[in-house]
């Protein structure tokens, strides 16, 4: 096993695809998520973005496109948007963001949505009345964070092109925010295992044993 700041460099050295892949932090933790009080779920920004345009769409009230527009939006609709996605089953966004007053339209999509982690959520930031905000900070690299069934956390941290610097501030900033997110229900080691990866190459394993000191 590896500590953080050496996992890394590791995986930028051993990477082998001719793209520039996606570094990726994976946490199993010590929660059953089928119980709702231990549900592990949060968003973070990372301090240097994850290195590629996130695409945005903003399901909101008419009164809010502009603002959604000038934040740097790539898609604005109201019920429009809803309809499109229902239709023709089009996903080319990832992330939405959407205004209180459009959820209930917004419900029918939860079986297309949900699964892809896509569905805006007043917890994440992702349903609000501050259009903008929302969408500059997932633009700069906001990453949503939450625990699957199976109790592991899935999260990008960069791309392996970044300087080693900038990409462990970046998973540190993660690992941390899912740390201090443990829910006072969970019982016993809180982080199981982690591993890092780019999208292509090998898993890397890092100690989880400093993260639980700081858990407890």
């Amino acid at each position: 096993m590896y500590s953080l700041e050496e996992a890394v460099p590791l995986v930028q050295k051993i990477k082998y695809a001719k793209f520039d892949e996606t570094v990726e932090v994976h946490m199993k933790l010590g929660v059953d998520p089928k119980h709702a009080d231990q549900m592990v779920r949060g968003t973070v920004v990372l301090p240097n973005g994850l290195g590629k345009g996130v695409r945005v769409l903003v399901i909101a009230s008419p009164d809010k496109h502009q603002e959604a527009k000038d934040a740097g939006a790539d898609f604005v609709g109201a019920d429009d948007m809803v309809q499109k996605i229902q239709a023709e089953n089009w996903l080319d966004f990832e992330a939405v963001i959407a205004t209180p007053d459009m959820m209930r339209g917004l419900s029918r999509l939860g079986k297309i949505l949900g699964p892809r982690g896509l569905m805006p959520n007043p917890k994440t930031g992702t349903v609000t009345t501050d259009i903008g905000k929302a969408v500059r900070e997932t633009k700069a690299g906001k990453v949503e964070f939450r625990v699957d069934k199976t109790g592991v956390i899935h999260a990008p941290v960069g791309k392996a092109s970044f300087t080693t610097p900038k990409l462990l501030e970046n998973a540190n900033t993660l690992v941390g925010a899912v740390v201090k997110a443990k829910p006072a229900a969970a019982k016993g080691k809180y982080v199981k295992s982690i591993t890092v990866c780019s999208t292509m190459g090998p898993a890397v394993k890092v100690d989880p044993t400093p993260y639980n000191q700081k858990a407890v």
